[in-house]
């Protein structure tokens, strides 16, 4: 059974704890899904061995080479139109002063509640924003893994850094 978008936001939520959280439900609720959604995303995660079936714990060197390696081309996505949303990969607060964007656009998710005006970025799941604003580590995670998705050399390397920083054995 191939991995779907979800399943990496649920596995990067993973990786950021030890053990597994309380319930499906709280995952969820965290992450912007359903409980069913979350459960089947830990199954897929299990066949795709990046999860420990005994320890319900996210394999994170696995993990660290699925998202430099396979989810640029597995969740391919292109920068679109000019919006107002959150900024996302190399132009994410955890990035500030890495870049110099110049006149360039930043990449944005779309958000009406948005305060910065980009390049409209597709989030690799519709509630990672949502999920993004409620927890700061899963917010760089996600925006490096954008960088990943769309970034040039340069920001794939520190996308690769920062992902290195935050999930480790």
């Amino acid at each position: 059974m191939p991995l779907k978008a979800q399943d990496v936001l649920v596995a990067l939520r993973l990786a950021l704890i030890e053990g597994f959280p309380n319930s499906y439900a709280t995952l969820a609720e965290e992450l912007g899904m359903s409980a069913s959604e979350a459960h089947a995303a830990m199954r897929r995660l299990e066949e795709a061995r990046l999860l420990d079936p005994a320890e319900k714990s996210i394999r994170r060197s696995l993990l660290r080479t699925f998202l430099i390696h396979g989810v640029p081309y597995a969740f391919a996505v292109r920068v679109e139109g000019v919006t107002r949303g959150i900024p996302t990969a190399w132009a994410a607060p955890a990035f500030a002063g890495e870049f110099v964007l110049g006149d360039q656009l930043p990449p944005v998710w779309p958000d009406p509640e948005g305060l910065v005006q980009g390049l409209a970025l597709k989030p690799l799941y519709p509630s990672a924003p949502h999920a993004a604003k409620r927890n700061e580590k899963l917010y760089t995670l996600l925006a490096a893994v954008d960088a990943l998705r769309i970034g040039r050399a340069r920001e794939r390397t520190a996308a690769e850094k920062k992902i290195a920083e935050l999930i480790s054995e």
